[in-house]
């Protein structure tokens, strides 16, 4: 009897919790979004000439209005979820191109104060509410904590990915390899060590972006410079089609199959 208690229990903090469970699915959607908002920032500040600073107010806007209605709503949507990652990636494309390229920081000035700001948001959600939980968002404080954490590590993580692509020296594949490496890392220790699980989500998050930003690099920059040479709105719909897919598959699955 307790244990059923505690399984019905565990099922109702699931369907509370609004934040997708954390799979392969998640991480596949995840890098597919970060693609997307490279290629679509770029587009908007780039293809349509709207600059990095014009750009960083729509997305930002995009992001408000989103976020809002994600924080307000009382179940978890799966659309409207993504559709908030997907404007933290945009608007953190443009935002991180902005300080480095319009105001002059550089790539590695910009990582370092960025990844600042966000030690110093997960230290004050630390603080206030003792945990950074990444799968258990079930109020609104701890919700907001992790927008503002997302937003500042998808900014980071494309000015990670512009630093290793162009500084570097690596291109655009050795970013990608880099960066793709070092996510298989994490998840080896995620397997075979006892490093805190929040510590290995985090860093995850993190480098996911930078690796997203290498891979809508590569589609998108001319053969020259090695990409592919596929227009930045053709890129942006074809991935953003990919996604849709992603998240009809995923949540027909989990309806066939109750409490996941």
């Amino acid at each position: 009897m307790h244990y059923e208690s505690a399984k019905m229990s565990g099922s109702s903090e699931i369907r509370l919790s609004k934040v997708p469970e954390v799979t392969l699915a998640f991480w596949i959607i995840k890098i597919g979004a970060t693609t997307l908002g490279e290629t679509g920032g770029d587009a908007l500040s780039m293809t349509m000439n709207l600059g990095y600073a014009i750009s960083t107010v729509i997305f930002f806007a995009i992001f408000i209005f989103t976020v809002a209605a994600q924080v307000t709503s009382k179940s978890f949507q799966p659309f409207l979820y993504w559709a908030v990652i997907v404007a933290t990636t945009t608007a953190g494309t443009t935002m991180a191109d902005f300080a480095d390229r319009s105001l002059g920081i550089g790539y590695v000035g910009g990582s370092i104060i960025l990844f600042t700001l966000l030690m110093l948001v997960l230290g004050i959600w630390r603080l206030s509410l003792g945990s950074v939980s990444f799968d258990h968002i079930v109020s609104r404080k701890v919700e907001i904590f992790y927008w503002v954490t997302i937003l500042f590590s998808n900014t980071l993580g494309t000015a990670l990915g512009d630093f290793f692509a162009d500084d570097s020296g690596l291109g655009y594949e050795g970013a990608a390899l880099v960066f793709g490496g070092v996510l298989a890392l994490v998840a080896a220790a995620y397997f075979y060590t006892k490093i805190s699980q929040t510590i290995l989500f985090w860093a995850a998050f993190i480098l996911t972006r930078p690796l997203g930003a290498a891979l809508g690099d590569l589609l998108t920059k001319p053969m020259a410079k090695g990409g592919f040479n596929i227009s930045r709105i053709s890129s942006s719909l074809i991935i953003a089609t990919f996604i849709a897919g992603c998240i009809l598959f995923t949540s027909r699955r989990n309806k066939r199959q109750p409490g996941v």
